[in-house]
């Protein structure tokens, strides 16, 4: 059974002075398709929401329930995101670093301190980096949720789009089905043309960065 997340750090940082901690997670990180999300969240000390977990050891159907009860009781909630072209300009890392800040500078209220899930942000706040924040903080495992069910949920419309690649059932992650579907089809312009198995099954083409994201399909030859 996985474990419940304490909410130690939380107290912690409240024994300091601090009013309004926020947690922040990224999800989608490892995708080979679409954007990176990342969520911010200020849970309510009156009115707490039980159950919080790592996203990841959850099945579908209660993260739903828990990010509608996040979203409900808690002080203020975010999302922020950086799509395929971001990435595969930056680098994977920096683009969720930026995922993150975009998320929590959209807070409101403004956050007094940061528990961040392995990273910190370029933002002038107080802010602890937490390796596995998301199995030990309650906060960031609240933004673990949101961030998961909304990525989620805008996986779902680009199937739509691109249904031959079964982005519904794998979310973009790399699994056989999405690798059969890359080989037959060849990438999309939301798959990260800086992750080697998209590069792999680009046909015809060389990747040599974006200089612009207008020269996507020019730089990879792939139209």
């Amino acid at each position: 059974m996985a474990s419940r997340c304490q909410s130690k750090f939380e107290r912690e940082a409240h024994a300091q002075g601090y009013t309004l901690v926020a947690g922040v997670d990224e999800v989608g990180r490892g995708a080979l398709f679409g954007p990176v999300f990342a969520a911010a969240v200020i849970l309510s000390a009156a009115r707490p929401v039980r159950g919080l977990r790592d996203s990841k050891l959850l099945p579908a159907e209660t993260r739903e329930e828990l990010c509608q009860r996040i979203r409900e009781k808690c002080v203020s909630w975010a999302v922020g995101a950086a799509d395929a072209f971001e990435i595969d300009r930056v680098n994977i890392l920096q683009a969720s670093r930026l995922a993150m800040r975009r998320a929590i500078e959209k807070l409101s209220p403004r956050p007094d301190y940061l528990l961040i899930d392995a990273v910190t942000v370029d933002l002038a706040l107080p802010q602890r980096a937490l390796i596995h924040g998301d199995a030990i903080s309650q906060c960031i495992a609240a933004a673990s949720i949101v961030a998961k069910v909304e990525r989620d949920a805008c996986l779902r419309e680009w199937d739509a789009v691109f249904p031959q690649y079964g982005l519904k059932n794998h979310k973009g992650y790399s699994t056989d089905e999405h690798w059969k579907a890359l080989e037959q089809y060849g990438p999309t312009s939301q798959h990260r043309f800086s992750f080697w198995p998209v590069r792999e099954n680009c046909r015809d083409g060389i990747w040599s960065g974006y200089p612009k994201q207008a020269e996507l399909f020019e730089a990879t030859a792939c139209q």
